[in-house]
């Protein structure tokens, strides 16, 4: 069974149900500072990962900055290897980039998220994440 919690910096948060259909396991959603650079803390639980989707902006606006507070986690970006994040990785995720992100297969994970502010800024939700291309990443993290 596995835990509902974990030691981290930020609050843990909510359930994130709104987004839950774009997530393969338990993520939870915490607002850290509301305005027009809204920062959120992202937790997932093990295994838990997103769709592959694209951040989209306009005049500067759309790219997204995720900070690893606590955990282990992967971000890739399509064509690309994935990275390996730990506690104080800081990925640039350019407006336009099809990507995805979430925990190791045995590991907690979380983030702070934001969106650089501009015009036109949505998410385009696509598809998950395939099991072969999730299971071939390290299960322990290395």
């Amino acid at each position: 069974m596995t835990e509902k919690s974990f030691d981290q910096l930020f609050a843990q948060g909510e359930p994130n149900d709104g987004f839950a259909q774009y997530f393969s396991g338990q993520s939870y959603l915490a607002p850290l500072a509301e305005g027009s650079v809204p920062l959120h803390n992202v937790t997932f639980e093990p295994g838990c990962h997103n769709n592959w989707h694209i951040h989209h902006g306009q005049e500067g606006g759309g790219d997204q900055i995720l900070i690893c507070t606590a955990g282990s986690g992967w971000y890739q970006a399509e064509g690309e290897e994935p990275i390996s994040m730990v506690p104080g990785t800081v990925i640039r995720v350019p407006a336009g980039t099809k990507h995805w992100h979430g925990a190791k297969a045995e590991q907690w994970f979380s983030h702070l998220a934001y969106i650089t502010p501009g015009e036109g800024l949505r998410n385009e939700w696509l598809e998950p994440v395939s099991d072969e291309n999730y299971q071939q990443l390290a299960p322990k993290g290395e």
